[in-house]
C-alpha cells in the first residue's frame, strides 16, 4: 500500500487574485512560508521515502519545507505542474471575470478548455498517469507530493468516482494535505484538505 500525501503549495501574491499558471517568478509569500513550515512540522512525524514536486518556484519551496526535515530530496515532475492557462495566463481574476470562456470555464469544467491551453480531463489524465506510477515506485510507502489547487481537486475527483462538473465542490487550500492510500485492489481517500493552522 502507497499512501500519497497530495500537498498544494502555500500562499503566494497571485493566490485569489491572478492566474499565475506556469509563470516563472512566482514564490511563497510570508504567510505561505509560515504555513508550508507548520505543515512540513506535522509531516515530520510521518516517515516520507520520497518528496516529489511540479517544476515551479512555489511548489519547490513548498517541497523543499517538507523534505528538509526529513533529510531527503526533491524529485521534479512536470505532470504535477499547474494547470496551462493558455491565453489567461498572468491575468488578473478581475479581468478574466467577463470573459464568456471564464464562465464556461467554471460552469463546465468536466468539457471546458483553457484558450490554447488545457481542458480538465487532460489535467487529471496527467496527474493520475503520474500519482500511480509514483504509487508503484513505492508500493509500500508514504511520499510526498506537491502540486497545485485545480490538479490535485481533479485527481481527488477521480479517487472519489466524482464527476469532475462538480469537482469544484472540493476546497483545496493553500499548504493542505489530501491523504490517498492506493491498494492492490483499489484506492482509498483517507482525507481531503488538512491543514495546520
Amino acid at each position: 500500500m502507497a499512501t500519497l500525501y497530495l500537498i498544494r503549495h502555500g500562499m503566494t501574491d497571485a493566490v485569489g487574485r491572478s492566474l499565475a499558471g506556469w509563470t516563472p517568478g512566482v514564490h511563497l509569500n510570508e504567510e505561505g512560508r509560515a504555513e508550508v513550515s507548520a505543515l512540513a512540522a506535522a509531516l515530520q512525524r510521518i516517515p516520507l521515502a520520497a518528496v516529489y514536486s511540479s517544476p515551479l518556484e512555489r511548489t519547490v519551496e513548498t517541497a523543499r519545507a517538507v523534505a528538509r526535515l526529513q533529510t531527503l530530496g526533491v524529485q521534479i515532475r512536470e505532470r504535477l505542474g499547474e494547470v496551462r492557462y493558455g491565453e489567461w495566463t498572468g491575468k488578473t481574476l478581475l479581468n478574466v471575470s467577463t470573459d464568456p470562456r471564464w464562465l464556461r470555464w467554471n460552469e463546465h469544467r468536466a468539457e471546458a478548455r483553457c484558450p490554447s491551453g488545457e481542458s480538465m480531463l487532460e489535467i487529471q489524465a496527467r496527474m493520475i498517469d503520474e500519482l500511480l506510477e509514483l504509487a508503484l515506485q513505492h508500493p509500500r510507502a508514504n511520499i510526498a507530493v506537491v502540486s497545485h489547487g485545480d490538479p490535485i481537486r481533479a485527481a481527488v475527483a477521480y479517487f472519489l468516482g466524482m464527476p469532475l462538473q462538480m469537482a469544484l465542490r472540493l476546497e483545496i487550500g493553500t499548504a493542505s494535505a489530501s491523504i490517498v492510500q492506493v491498494e492492490a485492489w483499489g484506492v482509498v481517500v483517507k482525507g481531503v484538505n488538512l491543514q495546520q493552522r
